[in-house]
């Protein structure tokens, strides 16, 4: 069912991108998850989000991190997000765990979504690796409330690695929600190259997990038709190192700003967002691996060498993100 709801409703926050909300409640999930159950302190309805959205989450140490929402869009009195504690991460999930605590405000960024639904879709397949489950259990949401036929594949180490069990299992007793614990033995995973075998017409396919459980989808759903599958990462894939581009001058590029003409010098394997932060033009960053579009400006002029994750090719003909994407030419000008 989808329901209008006007923008009064929202809770009101002077910065139009974030606002600062209540840690309600937390939760223990599974091994090493926790969700965080978010409300606008004054009890206010939060701004409306379709499944697949993420948020920004500004935690105490200046450190930005994004977490897809997992509850139902139809929900407005609060966000959920899951987190799980990555002991070898970049220190986020870690933050989190460890800085977060029950009734503390804090700064989030307004829902975004770079991996919604299709509303085209007669079937849709849910495949999640470990907390990559988090987008789509509110994708799952959404299709039970819109009537579309859905099924889910949720892989993990074991039972105790897979979070919300007692929530999904209304979707497990009903044949919707399939589990896949492969306990470490190959032999016992998900045999994502037979499910997805078949394309049938009117099927889409979503999926999100870990690097390896990523290339295995993809590789699996090569030989279906273009836009019936849809991805998202939580972590950048491995690159190879990369080589300069052949139009790039080994000294660096010029990049113009072009509200006031002011040049920039890109030096090699300086990124973009590094060289107009250090030269005072403020560029919001966040993953800083082409993954949240946090930074993501237009540009005017210029050849770019697009190394993000996030946009798509029709975006890229007028965007880039400063954190990933290079200059392949001499000079760039940015709509800044």
């Amino acid at each position: 069912m989808e329901t209008v709801l006007e923008a009064e409703e929202a809770v009101e926050d002077i910065d139009a991108g974030t606002l600062d909300v209540r840690v309600r409640q937390i939760r223990y999930e599974g091994k090493g998850i926790n969700s965080y159950e978010l409300t606008s302190p004054s009890g206010e309805k939060l701004p409306p989000f379709d499944a697949g959205a993420h948020i920004d989450i500004h935690l105490k140490n200046g450190i930005i991190r994004q977490y897809s929402l997992c509850n139902s869009s139809a929900e407005r009195h609060r966000y959920v997000i899951a987190v799980l504690k990555d002991e070898n991460g970049r220190g986020g999930s870690r933050a989190v765990h460890e800085g977060l605590g029950a009734g503390d405000i804090v700064t989030i960024s307004k829902p975004r979504n770079h991996f919604a639904l299709t509303r085209e879709a007669k079937k849709v397949i849910l495949i999640a690796g470990g907390i990559g489950v988090t987008p789509l259990k509110s994708m799952a949401h959404e299709l039970e409330e819109r009537g579309i036929d859905f099924e889910m594949h949720y892989c993990a180490r074991s039972p105790e690695a897979a979070a919300f069990g007692p929530e999904l299992d209304g979707m497990r007793r009903a044949g919707k929600l399939h589990y896949h614990f492969d306990n470490g033995a190959v032999s016992n995973q998900l045999d994502i190259k037979q499910l997805l075998a078949q394309p049938t017409a009117g099927t889409h396919v979503y999926y999100c997990g870990p690097g390896g459980f990523m290339a295995a989808c993809a590789d699996a759903a090569s030989h279906w038709s273009k836009g019936t599958v849809h991805f998202e990462h939580f972590k950048a894939p491995e690159q190879p190192k990369r080589a300069p581009s052949g139009a790039e001058p080994s000294d660096g590029c010029e990049v113009r700003i072009a509200s006031t003409g002011r040049v920039i010098q890109l030096k090699p394997e300086q990124s973009l967002s590094d060289a107009l932060n250090e030269a005072g033009v403020a560029v919001a960053t966040s993953c800083c691996a082409g993954l949240c579009a946090t930074c993501k400006v237009r540009y005017l002029e210029g050849e770019v060498e697009h190394n993000d994750f996030i946009l798509s090719d029709e975006e890229r003909q007028a965007y880039l993100t400063t954190c990933v994407s290079r200059p392949a030419g001499k000079t760039l000008v940015l709509d800044l």
